[in-house]
C-alpha cells in the first residue's frame, strides 16, 4: 500500500513555474525617511500612484518620501471624540450630576450585594 501512496506538495507551497521567457512589470523604488531617522525603500509599479507617506518598516512611525514628491496631505477635520460630542450636548454641571447619580446607584448595589454575602455567611455559620 505504501508503494501506491500519492506523493506531492501542499497547495500553494511551491510554484513550478520558472522566470524564463517572462517579462516582469516595470517597477520603481521609492525611498522613504522615517521621523526617527530610519531610511528604507519600497518597490512600486511604474503606473502606481505613489503615496507621500508610508509606515516605517522598523518602528511603525510615519515616513515621508525622500524626494518630497507626491500628493499634499488633504486637509481633514480633526476627529471628534465621544467626549467632544458629549460636551456639545451637556454642560459640565449636568455631567457632574449624572456622575453623582450613577456612583450612588453603584454604591447602593454594592451595599446590597455585601449584605447578601454577610447573610449567606451567617446562615452557613449557624447551620
Amino acid at each position: 500500500m505504501a508503494e501506491r501512496a500519492l506523493r506531492g506538495t501542499r497547495l500553494g507551497a511551491t510554484s513550478y513555474e520558472n522566470d524564463r521567457n517572462t517579462d516582469l512589470a516595470p517597477r520603481q523604488e521609492v525611498t522613504y525617511d522615517c521621523t526617527r531617522g530610519h531610511r528604507f525603500s519600497v518597490t512600486f509599479a511604474t503606473e502606481a500612484e505613489i503615496p507621500a507617506e508610508w509606515e516605517c518598516r522598523f518602528c511603525g512611525d510615519r515616513a515621508l518620501r525622500r524626494d518630497g514628491g507626491g500628493e499634499e496631505p488633504k486637509n481633514t477635520k480633526p476627529v471628534r471624540t465621544h467626549w467632544d460630542m458629549l460636551l456639545e450636548r451637556r454642560s459640565m454641571e449636568d455631567l457632574e450630576e449624572v456622575l453623582a447619580e450613577r456612583l450612588e446607584l453603584l454604591r447602593a448595589r454594592r451595599r446590597e450585594e455585601a449584605a447578601k454575602v454577610e447573610e449567606i455567611a451567617k446562615q452557613r455559620q449557624s447551620a
